[in-house]
C-alpha cells in the first residue's frame, strides 16, 4: 500500500522562521503560488485540522473530500509560539528547552515524546483504514513535524528525528507491507521524496 505524507506550502511564519505550532497561520500568496496539482486524485485526503494543511490539501487535490485528523497537529509550542530564535535567544526558558535537545515540555505546550506518541498513535490508525482497501492510496497532508515525528518513529531506513523535515509543500511516497504490518512490524518504508511544487526539481 501507497502512503503519500506532504507538508503544507510555505506560511509567512515559515519564511520567518518563527514557530507556529498549532496557530492558525495561512498559507502566504508565495506559498500558495508555489504549489500546483499532485497529479492524481485520491478518494479522500486525511488533514491536519489546521487551516495551512487545508489549504494546501485544496490546491493538491482539488474538490477532494478532505477528513481532518486531530493528531497529525503540528507540536504545541505554547508560549514559543509566534516568536522566532533571535525573538527568544535571550529567554532563559528557552535557552534552557534548547540546551535540552528541544526534548522536554514547552511551557503551555508539548513535549516532543508526548508529540511523538500523539503522531505515532494517529498514523498507526491511519494506517490500518488504508489497509482495508489497499489497492488505494492513503494521503496525509499536514506538517514538518507531523512527518519528523511519524518517521523518526516509523520510518526507514532509519534516520534522526530532524532529517526528515520536507520542503513545504513536499514529502514522501511510503510502502506498507500489509502482512508484515499485520504480524506488528509498523514499518513505513521510503519509496521516493515528492513535490508537489511548480519548482519541485530543486528538492
Amino acid at each position: 500500500m501507497d502512503v503519500y505524507l506532504i507538508r503544507h506550502g510555505e506560511t509567512v511564519y515559515n519564511k520567518l522562521k518563527k514557530y507556529q505550532g498549532q496557530q492558525e497561520i495561512p498559507l502566504s500568496p508565495e506559498g500558495r503560488e508555489a504549489l500546483r496539482p499532485a497529479g492524481f486524485v485520491p478518494d479522500q485526503v486525511y488533514v491536519s485540522p489546521l487551516g495551512r494543511a487545508r489549504e494546501t490539501a485544496e490546491i493538491l487535490f482539488p474538490g477532494v473530500k478532505q477528513i481532518p485528523v486531530p493528531g497529525i497537529m503540528e507540536m504545541c509550542f505554547g508560549k514559543f509560539e509566534g516568536q522566532s530564535y533571535e525573538d527568544m535567544e535571550h529567554d532563559p526558558v528557552y535557552v534552557d528547552w534548547i540546551s535540552r535537545d528541544a526534548k522536554g515540555r514547552c511551557p503551555g505546550g508539548e513535549s516532543k515524546t508526548e508529540f511523538t506518541q500523539r503522531v505515532v498513535q494517529a498514523m498507526q490508525q491511519l494506517v490500518e483504514i488504508g489497509l482495508k482497501t489497499p489497492e488505494k492510496p492513503l494521503v496525509i497532508v499536514a506538517h514538518g513535524g507531523t512527518q519528523m515525528a511519524a518517521m523518526e518513529a516509523m520510518g526507514r531506513p532509519a534516520e534522526d528525528y530532524y532529517s526528515w523535515c520536507a520542503p513545504n509543500g513536499c514529502g514522501y511516497r511510503l510502502t506498507v507491507d500489509p502482512e508484515k504490518w499485520a504480524a506488528g512490524e509498523h514499518i513505513l518504508t521510503l519509496a521516493e521524496k515528492i513535490c508537489c511544487t511548480k519548482q519541485a526539481h530543486t528538492w
